[in-house]
């Protein structure tokens, strides 16, 4: 049997959607996407230029529709938009690409994050067969198979695993002073409103648009359906996804009104106020909670325990898996307080831990490099290839294609930027922070939380992650700096220095 090479990378795709037929209007969508990203960049600063590349294209470009090229990751929402403004920087300004990480331990795990593909090809080389007896005699007839990889799928997931860390890399660059991470904000905070418009109107008439416009539904239309009423999709993968985001648009929202002058604060807390009007009707609990945990805490709480706050968000998510191995996570205790809030969400939860632990056992057999691409980690009928479990939460996901060693590089590289503010913290107090840290600090924890329960990675957390990367960067390089002036006006420490 014979295998067209595909990207091994896992794409999270509906099981509901295995027959879509994209329309030409998608297609021409991903086609001139490159135009409107050299359109933005020609007429808007740099760093704006930048966020709306990749947050338009994610808000309006068709999702699961891709160009699949021989050879490399499918081009679609997210690897289009990175290539364009890549190459836009690159070949269209006059800006000197600087992508290497300066902290050590990112490019560290930026290289362990692109490279854990390599691994990962060459220990799942075997096929996965699928058989079942015919006839009176013991006979095994195959009924189907998941393909083992080859090395020719090393360049394809190489490929996808750096267009990824595009929007990471830039925003370390060019987003990391502070009118970048405001320019941030306000992009999350403008988003939203405009989403907001196409969301009000599925939630009155039904998740249609997506459907209308690119012919074709992304998801199951019935988990739209909540409390007698529509959750609303629009472009993005699934409901979930829009209601994270306008929780992030809130939480930007209130961050820019927090530091607008007393006079004008008013008009900035009425769009917040509309942004939670906007996610209530969302339907979505956990986006919800969020919320009601975090507005408080943006608006009124100071900056230095909102980073601490980020700080445990990150820690949680890194090491969930570590403590759902030895069986540290209170999984009954969670089951009875979501009972008490809705029992359609407790049983919706018990339903993601059961595939879970079916999925952890599977994991379990290829620990440290996972099975790859194709679906081969997921849970299957041995007779005829039907999947018996699907993957949620994007930990899971990763951990079970790409092992120990990818989740580590995931998950490790987001974290690292929240943990390198709280260092900073720790030496340095909160003195001389940008107003807008803090928040975006917020906005990456609690996306890494929700990334335990679905597959939320955008570009949009890259984004974040990397400016608040690069701020820390220049913290620390500023501190530096500031040391070897105290060490150059000191005679003692400049006689230290000499001796060591």
């Amino acid at each position: 049997m014979v295998f067209s090479p595909r990207p091994i990378l896992p794409r999270i795709r509906s099981a509901f959607a295995k027959d879509i037929m994209p329309n030409p209007v998608a297609y021409l969508m991903l086609l001139i996407w490159p135009f409107v990203c050299l359109g933005l960049f020609r007429n808007l600063p740099l760093q704006r230029a930048l966020i709306w590349s990749i947050l338009g294209g994610y808000l309006f470009l068709p999702p699961l529709a891709e160009f699949n090229l021989p050879l490399v990751p499918g081009l679609d929402k997210v690897s289009i938009p990175n290539l364009s403004v890549l190459l836009i920087i690159w070949l269209g300004t006059q800006e000197k690409l600087q992508l290497w990480p300066a902290s050590r331990l990112a490019g560290f795990l930026v290289v362990g994050l692109v490279f854990s593909a390599v691994p990962t090809v060459l220990t799942n080389g075997d096929p996965i067969l699928f058989q079942a007896i015919r006839g009176f005699e013991p006979i095994l007839f195959p009924v189907d198979a998941l393909p083992g990889l080859s090395i020719r799928d090393i360049g394809s997931v190489l490929i996808g695993q750096m267009l990824m860390l595009v929007p990471f890399l830039l925003a370390r660059q060019f987003l990391a002073d502070e009118e970048g991470l405001r320019e941030l904000l306000l992009a999350f905070m403008i988003g939203g409103l405009i989403y907001s418009v196409p969301s009000l109107f599925e939630i009155r008439f039904s998740p249609q648009l997506n459907t209308w416009i690119y012919g074709f539904f992304q998801h199951s239309f019935e988990q739209m359906m909540r409390n007698g009423g529509f959750r609303p999709i629009v472009f993005l993968p699934h409901a979930l996804w829009l209601a994270i985001f306008m929780c992030i648009a809130l939480l930007s929202a209130v961050a820019l009104a927090r530091q607008t002058p007393v006079i004008d604060r008013w008009k900035m807390l009425l769009l917040a106020a509309y942004l939670g009007v906007v996610l209530l009707l969302c339907k979505s609990l956990a986006s919800i909670a969020y919320a009601l945990l975090l507005v408080p805490m943006v608006l009124l709480v100071p900056a230095r325990w909102q980073i601490r706050l980020a700080v445990v968000f990150a820690a949680v998510a890194v090491i969930y898996p570590m403590l759902r191995n030895a069986g540290l996570v209170p999984l009954d205790a969670i089951l009875a307080q979501a009972e008490a809030i809705s029992a359609d969400r407790a049983q919706s939860l018990g339903y993601r831990f059961m595939n879970e632990e079916r999925l952890l056992a599977r994991a379990a057999e290829k620990p440290w490099f996972g099975w790859g691409g194709w679906g081969r980690n997921l849970i299957r009928d041995a007779t005829n290839g039907n999947i018996l479990s699907i993957p949620d939460g994007r930990w899971i996901i990763v951990f079970g294609t790409f092992g120990w060693v990818g989740y580590l590089g995931e998950m490790g590289l987001l974290a690292l930027p929240i943990f390198l503010m709280g260092l900073h913290l720790y030496r340095q107090g909160d003195a001389g922070l940008s107003p807008w840290i803090a928040p975006l600090l917020l906005i990456l924890g609690i996306t890494m939380m929700d990334m335990l329960l679905n597959a939320t990675l955008t570009p949009l957390t890259w984004l974040t992650a990397g400016a608040i990367l690069g701020h820390a960067e220049g913290l620390a390089a500023a501190r530096r700096g500031q040391t070897a002036l105290d060490a150059n006006a000191n005679p003692a420490l400049q006689a230290k220095r000499t001796v060591f």
